[in-house]
């Protein structure tokens, strides 16, 4: 596809995020094929800004709903999708380069496109988008457009190498004898038995302070550690997902709820405040969540700090642009329009599909990836409101 790039372009950009993308496309084109001439793709004319509903290219019939596991896809046109004309599409551009590092066979063949529009203007990935991609509304198999948006994100923890003093909480490597036994020990047998604390002794990557902290970073996934060294020394590593005891997982919040407590968010806050006011019951209340989470350490270079961890897609997560979905409804490395309104924000906006999670089930659901951090971790904490969801698929 050929279009008028103009050399200020860039300039237009977020001068923080640019050289990401730049770094991004680059290497991204470095491990790829090289790309065919821009003669071979088709030619589409780029149009001044147009409102929603009479974007040019959107015409002709519609092509049949699919079927995709567990959803019903339904092709509209792009009109129906909310915002469409206003979001910055650049800063997903973010997420589109980390999918096109591992891209599944579908989206594959789009991927040298991608990476030529990282430095177009939003209108000029609009008119691509419109081109080569058809918009089609994600529904249950029943025909229920709306579902439910829910956030996570990437915690930062103090840690120390050393156990002692404020530092007696481990983190753990997955122990040999992981895959002897399924489910492997569950929470409270693990603080328990001497069995599974013989087969975890010396796989501590670290020490926390706070119980709580631990488990919020269990259930997150991976997080990141502000680590003491030995030797007197201070950095930041990265601790990544390596594997769960395969116990099933309970909400902490239910169980509050169920002994009469009424104040449970912001979590992890209010979770904190119960436990300094019941100490003798926080080994009951960690134990009501069975699922236990290894983790690996992963260093952490400038240019990866720009990024989340990886996702089950196996590429980085890039905050506010990319989800975790159900495998079984939205392929991973899709381009997804994510709607949703709520008390803890208004979101309408162009995601990737790079992620998943146990508790992300059924057609119309979403994790929200929201990045790293204190603030990260807020606005996680807070949204749990009604979504719709469109699935962008190539023509």
């Amino acid at each position: 596809m050929t279009f008028p790039w103009v050399a200020n372009t860039v300039l237009t950009r977020s001068i923080r995020l640019a050289p990401i993308i730049a770094m991004a496309a680059l290497l991204a084109s470095c491990a790829s094929p090289p790309m065919p001439p821009s003669s071979s793709m088709p030619s589409v004319p780029v149009a001044a800004p147009v409102t929603a509903g009479s974007r040019p290219g959107d015409s002709g019939p519609l092509p049949a709903p699919l079927v995709q596991g567990k959803s019903r896809w339904v092709p509209v046109r792009w009109a129906e999708l909310p915002g469409f004309e206003e979001d910055q599409l650049f800063e997903a551009w973010n997420a589109w380069l980390k999918s096109c590092e591992r891209p599944g066979p579908i989206f594959a063949p789009l991927c040298g496109e991608v990476r030529r529009l990282s430095i177009a203007s939003a209108e000029e990935q609009r008119v691509w988008m419109v081109a080569r991609l058809q918009p089609y509304r994600v529904e249950t198999l029943q025909g229920g457009s709306e579902g439910l948006l829910t956030s996570y994100y990437e915690p930062v923890l103090k840690a120390s190498r050393m156990t002692g003093g404020a530092y007696e909480v481990p983190l753990y490597r997955a122990p040999s004898t992981l895959g002897s036994r399924k489910p492997w020990f569950s929470r409270q047998e693990i603080d328990t038995l001497p069995e599974a604390r013989a087969a975890l002794k010396g796989r501590e990557i670290a020490w926390v302070a706070d119980p709580i902290d631990a488990l919020m970073l269990q259930i997150q996934g991976s997080g990141r550690l502000d680590i003491s060294e030995p030797d007197g020394s201070q950095h930041v590593v990265r601790v990544a997902f390596a594997g769960s005891n395969d116990q099933p997982y309970r909400s902490v919040n239910q169980w509050l709820l169920a002994q009469g407590v009424t104040k449970i968010n912001p979590w992890p806050d209010a979770t904190k405040a119960w436990a300094l006011q019941n100490p003798q019951r926080v080994q009951q209340l960690l134990w009501s969540n069975p699922r236990f989470i290894f983790f690996r350490e992963e260093a952490l270079s400038n240019f990866d700090a720009a990024f989340g961890p990886k996702g089950a897609q196996g590429v980085a997560l890039t905050p506010g642009r990319s989800i975790a979905v159900d495998r079984d409804s939205i392929p991973y490395g899709t381009p997804v329009w994510l709607a949703s309104r709520g008390n803890a924000a208004n979101l309408q906006k162009l995601v990737v599909a790079q992620d998943t999670g146990s508790a992300i089930v059924g057609a119309v659901r979403a994790d929200y990836f929201a990045g790293t951090g204190p603030q990260a971790g807020e606005m996680a904490a807070r949204v749990n409101q009604p979504l719709r969801l469109w699935v962008l698929w190539p023509r």
